[in-house]
């Protein structure tokens, strides 16, 4: 039987883009929308990893915005569980920052959402089986 430790290892999600122009503002950086859609696509695949459930999101925890997302970059986004409730799951997802043609790499935005793992009827269930 898994740990949820093992669980938590097992779900981490790595998902990896490069910016394009067609996903920046007027001041050539990633809209901060798109980041959010981004985010929440990431930390609902590890949510799902993590529980093997219907998962759905049921809120998003402060988002900080630290350094602009400029086209032409790549950046890297790392859901993890970081707290695990008998009916929902908190994920932290933080986006990291490269230049392409650099070894630069930082941190750019971290946020947390939360998922709630439901039945057929969307009612709330246990996010592990007992």
């Amino acid at each position: 039987m898994k740990t949820v430790q093992d669980r938590i290892n097992k779900s981490v999600t790595r998902i990896f883009k490069a910016v394009f122009p067609n996903t920046t503002n007027h001041y050539d950086t990633l809209f901060g929308g798109t980041a959010l859609q981004l985010m929440d696509e990431v930390a609902f695949i590890c949510a799902t990893r993590f529980s093997r459930k219907r998962m759905v999101t049921v809120s998003s925890d402060r988002v900080d915005f630290e350094h602009p997302i400029p086209a032409g970059t790549l950046i890297e986004l790392v859901a993890t569980v970081v707290e695990v409730g008998t009916k929902s799951l908190k994920i932290q997802v933080d986006i990291f920052l490269e230049e392409m043609y650099e070894e630069q790499r930082y941190k750019a935005i971290q946020g947390i959402f939360t998922f709630v793992a439901i039945d057929e009827d969307r009612m709330p269930i246990p996010v592990i089986d007992a």
